[in-house]
C-alpha cells in the first residue's frame, strides 16, 4: 500500500492497522526480549522491519537495504514511538 499526501483517512487507518497487526502477530515475540525500547520501522506490505535508536537510524537502515517504505514506526514494547503528554497544572 502506498501512502501519499492524497491518501484517504481510511487508507491511512488500514496501513496503521496492518502495521500494528504485523507487530503484534509476528514481531513482538521476536523483538521484545532483546530490543525493548528501540525504534522499529515496519514496512507492512513486505513484512520487513529495521531497528534503530531513533526513526532516522531505522529508516536509514531500511533505505540501505533497498526498502523505500512507507514505514510505520513504534518503540519495541510499546504501542507508540513517542507519547506526548501535556504538563500538569
Amino acid at each position: 500500500m502506498q501512502i501519499t499526501p492524497q491518501s484517504t483517512k481510511e487508507d491511512i487507518e488500514r496501513f496503521i492497522a496492518h502495521a500494528k497487526q504485523t507487530y503484534d502477530e509476528r514481531l513482538a515475540a521476536e523483538l521484545e526480549p532483546e530490543h525493548k525500547g528501540e525504534i522499529v520501522a515496519i514496512e507492512p506490505d513486505s513484512g520487513a522491519y529495521f531497528l534503530g535508536n531513533d526513526e532516522v537510524e531505522a529508516a536509514d537502515k531500511a533505505h540501505a537495504a533497498g526498502h523505500d517504505g512507507p514505514f510505520y514506526f513504534l518503540r519495541v514494547g510499546s504501542r507508540y514511538a513517542h507519547r506526548l503528554m501535556t504538563p500538569r497544572r
